[in-house]
């Protein structure tokens, strides 16, 4: 069942990135690709929601952008687990254990 405060899916990694990071510092893929010393192919992806954040993108991200590499990694692990929630047709019919004493 899925998060009943929840109202919508997370903004994608990408999006956070190009919208409150590249944007306002006018940076283009080949300017971020280049910095991170990724492909522009790579930085490409995640900004159209096609790739994800990985460990080692996180820790360049936030050395760059002068972040944590936990806000990047919460923001894929959220967007993630938002999607599968959303997908998964057998997550809601799941029935938990019920609690034993120990």
């Amino acid at each position: 069942m899925a998060d009943p405060i929840r109202k919508r899916t997370p903004s994608h990694p990408g999006e956070v990135l190009r919208h409150l990071y590249m944007d306002p510092l006018g940076l283009k893929v080949v300017d971020l690709a280049n910095k991170l010393q990724v492909s522009r192919k790579t930085v490409s992806k995640i900004l159209n929601g096609r790739g994800g954040i990985e460990v080692y993108l996180a820790l360049r991200l936030s050395r760059v952008f002068n972040t944590t590499p936990q806000l990047w990694i919460n923001l894929q692990s959220n967007y993630d687990l938002a999607i599968m929630e959303e997908q998964d047709q057998v997550w809601g019919h799941i029935e938990p254990f019920e609690a034993c004493a120990i």
